[in-house]
């Protein structure tokens, strides 16, 4: 039997598979289950500037004010129906006692000092480590990218100046250059990157007129983007690599892992094919590792990394070129009538 244990941001997991965030936490019986199906760690849903703000602020204010949009909320104009802060804390503190796996938080404010406040007192609960969410979408003309990723860049500083807990940082891929914005926030002390966050976009209904969000999980093939930069952050950055979207079957593990990811987030497989699927991973992981008489994930982690690959143009526009010169080989996978 092959040794699946690793490390993520310093802390010991039993294996690379991590249960990201999402409301899958608001649910004891699925959470047991996927623990004893053998999940490495837990995610648990972000807490949110809204929940945070919201006594002090009507909703109106909110949609004025702030000028950057989280990552994850689940509609254009968010009912703000989930509980508040010392309530999330509470449910935080909760699942960190009831579980034998780490259990990591995840924060999505705005404001610096929100950031701060409750970074430390998400600290306070016990978990493993901490995730955030840096992601905004500029509403005035005026804002340059510059501008953004320097307040974001900030952030991490401020947050690593006051917990002593590992700190991840969930990326958007809408940097200009992605890999110049990781190496800024790796060198402000993050410890650990997850590529990359999935955007709620609100869809139109056109007979209603109206935005609404129609709950769609991620696609096995999701995963392909982040993949790539995977591949080219392995051994360039000190902080850990962790991979999310799409991540659906064993398969799509392995090829994280060969990448240099040192371990993947998965939610949709979960609601899409039951907890157990989280055993059949990692079973099927063992049968790999054992068919190719891998001992551990170092054995082969970034092996097809950009730093270990003989090819010095796999990564690179070359590779493009390449594919899109034998662009006619689509017509044998899918041939038209």
């Amino acid at each position: 039997m092959a040794n699946l244990t690793t490390t993520y941001m310093g802390v010991e997991l039993k294996n690379p598979l991590i249960l990201g965030a999402s409301n899958l936490v608001s649910k004891p019986d699925v959470i047991k289950q996927i623990e004893e199906a053998g999940i490495g760690a837990i995610v648990y849903r972000s807490l949110f500037e809204e929940q945070i703000q919201l006594e002090s602020l009507q909703m109106d204010e909110l949609l004025s004010e702030y000028e950057d949009r989280n990552a994850e909320m689940t509609d254009l104009f968010p009912g703000l129906k989930h509980a508040g802060p010392k309530e999330h804390l509470y449910n935080v503190e909760k699942l960190v006692k009831s579980v034998d796996v780490p259990v990591f938080a995840s924060l999505n404010a705005i404001y610096e000092p929100t950031w701060v406040e409750y970074a430390q007192e998400l600290e306070k609960t016990g978990v493993a480590g901490l995730e955030i969410n840096l992601y905004a979408v500029p509403g005035y003309f005026e804002v340059t990218g510059e501008s953004i990723e320097d307040k974001q860049v900030q952030i991490v500083k401020a947050i690593k100046q006051v917990v002593k807990i590992p700190v991840s940082v969930k990326m958007s891929l809408f940097y200009t250059n992605p890999l110049n914005f990781i190496k800024k926030v790796d060198e402000a002390g993050a410890d650990g990157y997850v590529l990359f966050n999935r955007f709620f976009q609100p869809e139109i209904d056109i007979d209603k007129e109206e935005y609404f969000y129609p709950w769609e999980l991620s696609n096995p093939k999701d995963h392909m983007i982040s993949l790539r930069y995977a591949g080219l952050l392995h051994g360039n950055v000190e902080g850990s690599v962790c991979v999310s979207r799409g991540i659906y079957d064993a398969n799509d593990v392995i090829k994280m892992l060969l990448a240099g990811a040192d371990v993947v987030q998965m939610v949709s497989t979960i609601y899409r094919n039951s907890p157990s699927v989280v055993s059949d991973i990692l079973m099927d992981i063992n049968k790999w590792m054992d068919d190719k008489g891998y001992k551990t994930l170092a054995d082969f982690r970034g092996k097809l990394s950009r730093k270990n690959m003989k090819d010095p143009f796999a990564y690179q526009r070359a590779q493009y070129v390449d594919i899109l010169t034998k662009s006619e080989d689509i017509f044998k996978k899918y041939p038209m009538v």
